[in-house]
């Protein structure tokens, strides 16, 4: 039986923004901080809470003892848009590796068992397939890996979209790949999951990325998908829609707009971007990243949370 939207019954339906926000401003003079990853205190080896977060110059490394205040740490390396996956006692930082900036990029992967001392990078996906680019770009990036059974599954946006208004591009397809070994090689579907679809209110103008938790008590995949779009007065957004789905590949939407957007003048004016969500207590945080303009904008990270 194929479950429908009515089954969540309102489940993370409604975000509540924490009062202040955002939580982590970008390091000066750098004026871009985004793409949360968070590992909590009970997972974590010395019972902090650590989130990685990219800038221009790399993945910055922060800690916390409440989730809420942050104090930057050493830089973890270079890298976008990582993700942190816990396996068998060691933590795996994924990550996009730009060859040629917003032109070429693949997806890499570092082990630790500290958080803190990295192992050399191996490159685990790397553009192959037509919609992944073209001639002039191939860019492969927002990983987001889980273990499924025995195997590992990799969601990951492919592709670019240029936005004028914006001055850079955006993600233009999600897509899947599988491998029986955590750091690969991954094998990939033929066509995106999720694609850039012109008749989508919201991802007309690319399909932008996705973070997938499991819930093994519903027993469906959530997905977190910030799409790009165009708004009435055709300015570029990007808002988080709520997906779910069965097996984590055929994906509907739980709800017929977005669980978080852009609004008011402030940190989180023009977009909303990607994100991690975890389960804290009785409630779900999502730390996310928001942009405050469009060609001139500023990315900061902030919180909202929902009942779990």
């Amino acid at each position: 039986m194929v479950k429908t939207a009515g089954d969540e019954q309102g489940y993370l339906r409604d975000w509540t923004d924490y009062p202040g926000n955002p939580l982590i401003e970008p390091p000066r003079p750098e004026f871009l901080l985004g793409d949360p990853a968070v590992v909590l205190p009970g997972d974590a080896p010395d019972g902090d809470w650590h989130m990685f977060a990219n800038t221009l110059l790399g993945i910055q490394h922060f800690t916390s003892g409440d989730g809420i205040a942050w104090k930057r740490q050493q830089k973890a390396g270079p890298g976008f848009r990582a993700y942190v996956l816990e396996d068998g006692g060691a933590f795996y930082l994924f990550y996009e590796h730009f060859s040629v900036p917003q032109v070429r990029s693949h997806i890499a992967v570092r082990r630790s068992t500290d958080l803190w001392q990295w192992s050399s990078p191996v490159t685990v996906l790397e553009p192959t397939l037509p919609w992944e680019g073209g001639f002039f770009s191939r860019n492969v990036g927002n990983p987001c890996v889980l273990r499924v059974g025995d195997r590992f599954r990799l969601y990951y946006s492919a592709g670019v979209v240029f936005h004028k208004d914006l001055g850079f591009c955006e993600p233009r397809h999600i897509g899947v790949a599988h491998s029986a070994e955590l750091m690969g090689p991954y094998d990939r579907a033929a066509e995106p999951i999720l694609p850039m679809d012109p008749g989508h209110p919201y991802r007309s103008r690319g399909a932008g990325a996705i973070k997938v938790i499991s819930d093994e008590g519903r027993g469906l995949f959530y997905g977190f998908n910030n799409g790009i779009y165009r708004d009435a007065e055709g300015r570029t957004r990007s808002a988080v829609l709520l997906l779910s789905s069965e097996d984590g590949m055929r994906w509907h939407e739980v709800y017929p707009g977005p669980i978080v957007a852009p609004s008011g003048g402030g940190w989180k004016k023009a977009l909303v971007y990607q994100l991690d969500v975890k389960r804290v207590g009785d409630e779900m945080w999502m730390y996310y990243n928001a942009r405050s303009g469009w060609r001139f904008g500023k990315e900061r990270i902030g919180l909202a949370t929902s009942p779990a």
